[in-house]
């Protein structure tokens, strides 16, 4: 469908309208959750464009996460927008690194790690040292901070007297490590997804070409998430910048919960110093929420320099709070909740079950199997390693070396039909109607490219989803981290673990991180559309020590 600009604008509210209309010079949208900030960048772009103010080659859609990223290019294609640059900043800067190291030395760029945690696990055994996987998973956290940072290791050997001790390491056999585990990479020659936003940005400042490349080809860009920017991926966004100001930055500081990566709500708070003059727009009406979810979410708001969230949906049920003498029965409790609610129609997709650390996944997981529901977690299996997927994308790759007249969804159906599946669901359960799921996902995705797309076009965005982990969802109730959960939306959620110790958690000791405990449990609260449940337990198991609940819950 072909829009006239003035019809972009249509979809939006005032508020919205307003920040759609402010194309060019430095723009900063303050986004309270749940209150359309998607819509309104996609929407500026489009209008932008079909204005003549956006050349759309020319313009650069960055995001933090895979899955807003193909939201973002799903959102503009449906907006006929087909040639932006949207993508999260590691998938930008890979691109760029590959096209100009082959460029300028002739040979590939080194590979990225497969997996960070088995260099790691390699690094500690070198030195003698034997890491359990949560303490593989600790120090991974810390290299990312240090280079999310931007200091060296020399810079970091000076400051990891003050920095948090993992696995009981001392600092300097955890710093041995991080040597070890960087002279590694070397001799392999290989890096990590930090090392890509480095190197990009060293290329850029130190190859004037390849920077004069770079701002010939983009002019016009927009930062989603901008609370979560860290120094590194700040100094590369200053470098594709140059000297020019066509930023628009969207951004929550309610929603600052990545600190411990390196990220920074400062660069968002202070943006109108960087750039004087620059229009601020804030989005304040909630479309997500229940009113009595968005009264939750605003005494839980820990920032009140920014404006309340405005509820704009009818009344609904009141959240609930639950406490129970001890996690199995408030897991079992949970599980019977979410059957009678699959039992009255919601859809497994629709609910989620959040926690502080992944560790309180457990007692919730066993529950769900006792009950007989499938859940995923996040962050479990790559869609994308599945056998049959690995399959169906080498096919997709070798029709696109010799494409047909066919159109895109009866190319990738016919191979989808040739691993297995059928259009109807069939009466099987287990691992054989996981892999129906899966190749039905796949068809999916060529369903929602559109009638214009080719067989190449598919290949494409398979490749950029698989490299960015840009994955389906799947029809189960997700279990997740409150972390692994910003950004997404569930019709029933549950925030389960609300005690002292997990939210906050035990090691928030400053004013500053009982901050940022709090915007988490604001994050977790505003996940929720219609329904909002939020339980704690006495003990975590039935000798435990006793528990009190988060000192959130007297805010709400």
């Amino acid at each position: 469908m072909e829009y006239e600009a003035d019809e972009i604008l249509d979809a939006l509210d005032e508020q919205q309208r307003e920040a759609a209309q402010s194309l060019l010079g430095p723009t900063v949208i303050l986004a309270g959750a749940g209150t359309g900030k998607t819509r309104t960048i996609t929407h500026r772009i489009a209008y932008g464009i079909l204005r003549g103010d956006f050349s759309e080659h020319r313009v650069m859609a960055l995001t933090y996460t895979n899955k807003a990223a193909g939201e973002l290019r799903s959102r503009l294609r449906q907006l006929g927008v087909h040639q932006v640059n949207a993508k999260t900043f590691h998938a930008s800067a890979l691109a760029q690194l590959e096209y100009f190291w082959r460029e300028f030395f002739g040979i590939e760029a080194p590979r990225v790690l497969e997996s960070k945690s088995r260099a790691i696990g390699q690094a500690a055994e070198s030195l003698k040292i034997r890491l359990d996987p949560n303490s593989i998973r600790d120090l991974a956290a810390e290299i990312e901070w240090r280079k999310y940072s931007m200091l060296s290791l020399e810079g970091y050997a000076e400051r990891m007297s003050s920095r948090p001790v993992i696995a009981g390491l001392s600092p300097i056999r955890g710093y041995e490590i991080q040597v070890a585990y960087e002279d590694a990479k070397v001799k392999a020659k290989q890096i990590d997804w930090e090392d890509v936003l480095l190197l990009c940005t060293g290329m850029l400042r130190a190859e004037p070409r390849a920077l004069a490349h770079v701002h010939q080809q983009y002019r016009f860009f927009t930062v989603d998430e901008y609370q979560d920017i860290s120094p590194l991926q700040q100094e590369l966004l200053d470098t594709w910048l140059g000297e020019r100001s066509d930023l628009c930055v969207v951004g929550d500081p309610n929603q600052t919960i990545y600190s411990f990566t390196g990220a920074s709500a400062t660069f968002l708070e202070n943006f109108e110093s960087r750039y004087p003059g620059a229009n601020v727009i804030s989005l304040t009406k909630n479309y997500r929420s229940t009113p009595e979810i968005i009264t939750v979410a605003n005494h839980l708001r820990g920032n009140k320099n920014y404006s309340p969230l405005e509820a704009v949906r009818p009344s609904g049920v009141e959240p609930q709070v639950q406490s129970f003498t001890d996690r199995a029965t408030e897991c079992s409790w949970v599980a019977n909740q979410i059957k009678d609610a699959l039992s009255k129609g919601v859809k497994a997709s629709q609910i989620a079950v959040l926690y502080r650390i992944n560790g309180q996944s457990e007692h919730i997981e066993k529950a769900l199997a006792d009950a007989a529901v499938e859940y995923q977690v996040r962050g479990g299996q790559r869609y994308f390693n599945r056998p049959e997927i690995m399959s169906a994308v080498r096919l997709v790759r070798a029709e696109a070396m010799n494409p047909t007249s066919k159109s895109v969804y009866e190319s990738v159906s016919a191979i989808a039909r040739s691993l297995g599946w059928q259009s109807i669901a069939p009466n099987v359960s287990g691992a054989q109607l996981e892999q129906w799921e899966a190749l039905n996902s796949f068809v999916q995705i060529a369903d929602e490219l559109g009638n214009d797309a080719t067989i190449k076009t598919f290949a494409s965005e398979l490749e950029e989803r698989q490299r960015s982990q840009h994955e389906p969802t799947k029809e189960s109730i997700t279990l997740s981290t409150i972390h692994a959960a910003k950004g997404l939306e569930y019709k029933i959620v549950f925030i389960i673990g609300a005690t002292e110790g997990y939210l906050p958690i035990s090691y928030a000791k400053t004013e500053t991180q009982i901050a940022e405990e709090q915007r988490l449990f604001y994050v977790a609260v505003t996940r929720a559309k219609d329904q909002l449940n939020i339980t704690w337990a006495k003990r975590d198991t039935s000798d435990d020590r006793e528990r009190t609940p988060s000192r959130y819950l007297d805010l709400i």
